[in-house]
């Protein structure tokens, strides 16, 4: 009889399998119109609001925002459309 690997188990056990497996991505994109230090808490709150965002940091200095998402649940174009629709228009950093 053959031996089922632990981890396999343990996949089977909690309903996991390797294809539902999440594909996490951090990005860094460029925020406009930043012009106060009260700015970055307003678009880090409408990018937290993007469906699989597990993390936003924004900086006021370098106007820039770091998003962590999961992109079986987010893409760019979405964390764009957030941050402008609060007023803020952001591109990805090159």
């Amino acid at each position: 009889m053959m031996k089922t690997p632990l981890f396999v188990l343990m996949l089977t056990l909690t309903g996991l399998s390797f294809s539902a497996h999440a594909a996490i991505r951090t990005v860094e994109l460029d925020v406009a119109n930043m012009s106060c230090v009260t700015c970055p808490l307003t678009v880090k709150t409408a990018l937290k609001r993007v469906p699989g965002v597990r993390e936003a940091k924004v900086d006021f200095e370098t106007k820039q925002a770091l998003v962590t998402f999961d992109d079986t649940k987010a893409d760019v174009q979405a964390l764009q459309k957030a941050s402008a629709d609060v007023g803020f228009p952001a591109t990805l950093s090159k």
